[in-house]
């Protein structure tokens, strides 16, 4: 499967060729990336929410009203949960909310994100992503000529320090090296950017998930 390749100029600069299980998947399974996009959030979630119980608060426990004749119940603390400044009744504990998901699971949902973005025409293949200066006002002008407003832009191994510079400034664009590729961020934006050392790191990607599930 070949794709067009186009500079930073937006000019042509040939073709790349792209494997179609990866790119060229048509059937685009929404349940597997609604799985994923779940398993990557509650990996996120810091999970430190807690309430006080009744042995955590402090107060005092002397018994405050008489056992008999006061035509309430029999109280002996004010850490109840009933009272103001007392505990919280089943409230949030200290916990992870991470859960495990199959890589298998994982890997299949990556390859249906990304061709997802070629189905839609929203993929675009640049053959570099460096810039001489950090200035974000020539970046967001070489964006508009590709067309490109709300991106995930991925680099190669490493991202060209004044790219990332200039990028940041710019509202909806995202830009990570290739080993950050995710679903999440492939489906907030609504493009894909990617450079052609960043599709042979791709490729070789999956290749080594492919080695590692048999």
């Amino acid at each position: 499967m070949e794709l067009a390749v186009k500079t930073l100029d937006g000019k042509a600069a040939g073709k790349a060729t792209v494997d179609e299980a990866v790119f060229g998947l048509t059937d685009i399974r929404s349940d597997l990336l609604h799985r994923t996009v779940r398993w990557q959030l509650a990996k996120r979630q810091a999970g430190t929410h807690k309430t006080q119980s009744r042995d955590e608060v402090s107060v005092t426990t002397k018994k405050f009203i008489r056992q008999k004749g006061s035509g309430g119940a029999r109280h002996g603390s004010r850490n109840a949960p009933i009272f103001v400044g007392g505990a919280v009744a089943h409230g949030p504990r200290v916990r992870s909310h991470a859960h495990d998901l199959p890589k298998k699971i994982r890997k299949l949902a990556l390859a249906h994100a990304l061709s997802a973005k070629v189905k839609d025409d929203a993929l675009i293949i640049i053959d570099d992503a460096k810039l001489d200066a950090a200035k974000t006002k020539e970046l967001s002008s070489k964006f508009k000529g590709l067309g490109v407003e709300n991106a995930l832009i991925i680099a190669g191994s490493e991202v060209d320090e004044n790219f990332a510079k200039a990028a940041r400034n710019i509202p909806n664009i995202d830009v990570l090296p290739v080993a950050g590729l995710n679903v999440y961020d492939i489906l907030r934006r609504k493009q894909l950017v990617v450079t052609k050392s960043a599709l042979e790191g791709i490729g070789a990607r999956f290749e080594a998930k492919a080695k590692e599930g048999k």
